[in-house]
């Protein structure tokens, strides 16, 4: 079974699918890196011979009937002569040279002088002919890296993009429950993690693999001509001992990114709250309290990353510690067996190569230890889904013809054991004006809430003409609400984008006339900029009854057959809440209208008022002078209102 590391990268690479083309180009790309560096090896050792030759005097020229039992003599220095050593050619280097020899005499080009050294010839194809190869390989490795960061970068963009989506997939219970601090923190700070992991990992990941790999072969060849396979053996043997630290560290710096990433979590969070809540800490002057709980979060961020960052440092000497030992084992088996140093020359530096990506996977792997922290966290979103159910057979709905009924309708959150509406039945005609009043938190909000199916009840069921909400398409039952919230919601756009905000395609000249029906047009012309004015974060440039009758204005140009108004004149003074009665009057005529107010000012030509209780049950109905006439618990809230 993959661990749930390997799994969740291997989920992260599903999102390069879609450009599968880069992928392979990128793929071939690494690929070459890594067989141009085999080449390159395995020239290696002939062109090192040939070198040494220069420095030495020349021997009898090298001839393949030589019994492959018998040393052949090549070159001798002063010192050798001394000592009576001469350096020897084995069957291996003879082969290797016949084979450079071949190749070029095709070409008609001599490669070795009579006395055994290079001619001009084949120099120059050397001089010529590597910069050519590096310029190639150099190219190749800008391919693979390209094509692998932009895979990487783009892919990250589509998980950002189907986690927003998601996001707004979520029904407002998932809202209720979770911190929008913490969203918004994995929404940019996760995703970053991601973006930048994969982009610069992932032609890593594929080149690193394949250099070892060339590094190795060349290794195993070249110890098999001049048998050094016993020694090769024990290097490959003890080899991944350099892997052991980059395998145990790395859980831990998975461990503690993951820690990393709460603590980053909050510090957003927090900054959310304060700069929300600004008023509230100027007018109580707490900016010293908040600056040292913001410190205590940014401390505690700050030793965690430090964890992290020991961890990680501590993978290349550990690994470079364990390379040298086995470096040095090596040199004394070659010391002790006599292998000359064109060869130690070639196999030690084809196991440095491979030293480096080694190196780099361990980079690698701290990256992919961050990543998956941060991608965890990703996925627990994508694998989250509280959206309503919509059925497959859900019915769309054009219009709104006859009448709205709550039968016996129960409701309450998850989160709280007492019941918000308790068997709660009534029928609200076509064009009827239905009010609701009582007490805070007797369920009036959440009324309103069910009628446009925010929540689904959890018993009984509400009809609109005839069919329960729950069969209808959810994106038709919305386009025949119109809601302005007790909460004003503004975006950091113009005024005329928050007027025409979930109605598109309309004109300047509607703008203009729904912000005239709500007593918005004066206020709005007197600026300079008029509805291209910026309202600012959540309408913060503008006062609270500006506010609300732009987001009445919203309503009206919407012209909805169902309008929801919860507590929709709550933030105006006596004077404007007048201007904007007379507005919503207008606009409430042959509409089917919820009303919900705390001013029972503002619901006193409803056809009917349900006054409910505690529990979201219906004590008192009838008009407002039915009621007040009664005497009973509407009368008092009358009385209590207006003294």
């Amino acid at each position: 079974m993959a661990s749930p590391t390997f799994s969740t990268y291997i989920r992260l690479l599903g999102y390069t699918r879609p450009y599968w083309l880069r992928l392979v180009v990128g793929l071939v790309a690494g690929l070459f890196v890594g067989g141009s560096l085999f080449g390159a090896l395995r020239c290696s050792p002939v062109l090192i011979r040939e070198f040494l030759k220069g420095t030495v005097q020349a021997a009898p020229t090298i001839t393949t009937t030589t019994p492959a039992a018998t040393p052949v003599p090549i070159v001798s220095t002063p010192a050798m002569a001394s000592t009576g050593t001469a350096v020897t050619a084995s069957p291996g280097r003879i082969k290797d040279l016949e084979s450079f020899q071949k190749v070029a005499s095709r070409f008609g080009i001599e490669t070795v002088r009579p006395d055994g050294s290079m001619t001009w010839q084949f120099l120059l194809i050397l001089v010529l002919g590597l910069p050519f190869f590096m310029m190639l390989r150099s190219l190749t490795i800008y391919i693979n890296h390209y094509c692998m960061r932009w895979i990487g970068a783009r892919a990250v963009v589509d998980l950002r993009n189907q986690l927003f989506d998601r996001l707004l997939a979520q029904s407002l219970k998932y809202f209720g429950k979770i911190d929008v601090g913490h969203l918004i923190s994995r929404c940019t700070y996760d995703t970053s993690m991601v973006e930048s992991a994969i982009a610069n990992t992932v032609a890593d990941l594929v080149q690193a693999p394949v250099e070892i790999a060339a590094a190795a072969v060349f290794i195993m060849l070249t110890a098999a001509e001049y048998h050094m396979l016993p020694a090769v053996a024990a290097l490959f043997i003890v080899f991944p001992l350099i892997i052991l630290p980059i395998v145990l560290l790395g859980r831990y710096v998975k461990r503690y990114t993951r820690r990393a990433l709460e603590r980053i979590s909050d510090l957003v969070s927090r900054m959310q709250e304060v700069f929300t809540g600004i008023r509230v800490i100027k007018a109580y002057h707490t900016e010293a309290e908040e600056s040292a709980r913001f410190l205590a979060l940014a401390r505690s961020y700050f030793r965690t990353v430090i964890r992290i960052l020991r961890y990680e440092l501590m993978m290349a000497p550990l690994m470079e510690f364990v390379a040298v030992t086995i470096a040095c084992g090596f040199l004394v088996y070659c010391y002790s067996t006599g292998i000359g140093f064109d060869i130690i020359i070639p196999v030690g530096g084809a196991a440095i190569l491979a030293y480096r990506p080694v190196k780099v996977l361990a980079k690698v792997n701290a990256s992919l230890q961050r990543t998956t922290a941060a991608a965890e966290r990703l996925f627990a979103i994508l694998d989250t889904d509280t959206a309503l159910p919509e059925k497959p057979d859900a019915i769309p709905v054009a219009g709104f013809q006859d009448k709205i009924v709550f039968d016996h309708v129960s409701f309450r959150y998850e989160s709280e054991g007492l019941p918000v509406l308790t068997d709660l039945s009534f029928t609200l005609p076509r064009g009827g004006v239905a009010a609701f009043v009582g007490r805070t938190g007797s369920g009036k909000t959440t009324v309103a809430s069910i009628m446009a199916r925010f929540y689904d009840v959890t018993a009984g069921r509400v009809l609109l003409d005839g069919h329960d909400v729950r069969d209808l398409k959810i994106a038709s039952l919305r386009r025949l609400i119109g809601v302005v919230t007790q909460e004003t919601i503004l975006f950091n756009d113009t005024i005329a984008a928050n007027i025409a905000y979930g109605t598109p395609g309309v004109t300047r000249e509607e703008i203009i006339e729904a912000a005239k029906k709500a007593n918005a047009h004066d206020f709005i012309a007197a600026e300079p900029e008029g509805y291209d004015r910026m309202v600012g974060d959540k309408g913060f440039r503008l006062s609270g009854g500006q506010r609300q009758r732009i987001a009445i204005a919203r309503a009206i140009l919407r012209n909805p057959p169902i309008l929801i108004l919860d507590e929709a004149t709550s933030a105006l003074d006596t004077v404007t809440e007048q201007q904007v009665q007379e507005a919503l009057y207008r606009l409430m005529q042959d509409r089917t209208v919820l009303v919900i107010a705390h001013r029972l000012s503002t619901i006193r030509r409803a056809d009917c008022i349900y006054v409910l209780e505690e529990g979201g049950c219906i004590s008192e109905k009838g008009s407002h002078a039915e009621l007040y006439a009664s005497g009973g618990g509407y009368r008092r809230l009358c009385d209590n209102t207006e003294s």
